[in-house]
């Protein structure tokens, strides 16, 4: 916590709009480019999406090792693209094979850093996160097709989406009041992020009875509350970060607002296939 007073003499608009942009930016990306070019639009977006990701972590989170855990989250990431986009019938069950090859690979960065090697778990922690989330990512290249129409990646990257810039702008202007003490996120931003995901879901998916519309409002809460708390999830790696505060601010918005996405994107897919979304 003693790192977390000089953020709060910060307007809380200098941590929640850039974020709330990038969230836009992310959104919009996957959206357009899916509508575009199909699954190689939703490729490239996936990849963009991996790269910053990797390059903000670092400076981001402050994890100790950076060099070899940029690396290790850049080779997790072509290799889970790989696994889902090379074979014919790829399993999502193969990326499995990433972030268990990962960890042993993790476990020898710890080794070959120099001594004395300071905070070996968070460093080990914090490699293993990356490659979790770039794994996600990965998962949108393979959302199932449920109603034989649309898929529904746009609809699930619009619910988050929706989801973390409502969040963002609310906290914005106002994080009261706060889940946390030293995070300037409120309450109020989590329950609006929540209305904006269910809102979206809705009108993504026109209801034709009860059922219908109790499908549409789970999916929204579903995703936009994985959403919303990785969301704060990530505001409490940036408080705690030690690395330079320059760094840190131009890295931030981009580890607050695509490892949400990362996170959603495994609960989209366990939702795609069990409602129509």
């Amino acid at each position: 916590m003693t790192r977390a007073a000089p953020d709060l003499e910060v307007p809380a608009r200098v941590h929640h709009l850039p974020a709330a942009l990038v969230a836009a930016l992310g959104t919009g990306l996957l959206v357009l480019l899916t509508a575009q070019s199909g699954e190689r639009g939703t490729l490239a977006a996936v990849l963009v999406l991996q790269a910053a990701l990797v390059a903000a972590w670092a400076p981001a989170s402050g994890v100790r090792g950076p060099v070899g855990v940029t690396a290790l989250g850049l080779v997790a990431a072509v290799a889970a693209d790989l696994l889902l986009v090379l074979p014919d019938r790829p399993e999502l069950g193969h990326l499995l094979a990433v972030p268990g090859i990962a960890f042993v690979a993790a476990v020898l960065h710890q080794m070959l850093r120099r001594a004395p090697r300071r905070d070996v778990v968070g460093s080990l922690a914090g490699a293993l996160l990356l490659v979790c989330a770039v794994c996600g990512l990965a998962v949108l290249l393979r959302l199932p097709d449920a109603t034989g129409g649309e898929r529904p990646a746009t609809t699930a990257v619009l619910v988050v989406g929706a989801a973390l810039v409502a969040g963002h702008l609310v906290d914005a202007v106002m994080p009261r009041p706060q889940v946390a003490p030293g995070i300037d996120c409120g309450v109020l931003g989590l329950l609006v992020a929540l209305l904006a995901g269910v809102g979206v879901a809705l009108l993504r998916h026109s209801p034709g009875g009860l059922a219908d519309t109790l499908s549409s409002v789970t999916v929204g809460l579903v995703l936009a509350g994985v959403a919303a708390l990785v969301g704060l999830a990530g505001s409490y790696v940036v408080v705690a970060s030690e690395g330079s505060a320059r760094s840190r601010a131009a890295a931030a918005p981009v580890l607050q607002a695509v490892l949400p996405i990362a996170a959603c994107a495994p609960v989209a897919f366990a939702l795609a296939l069990h409602t129509a979304f």
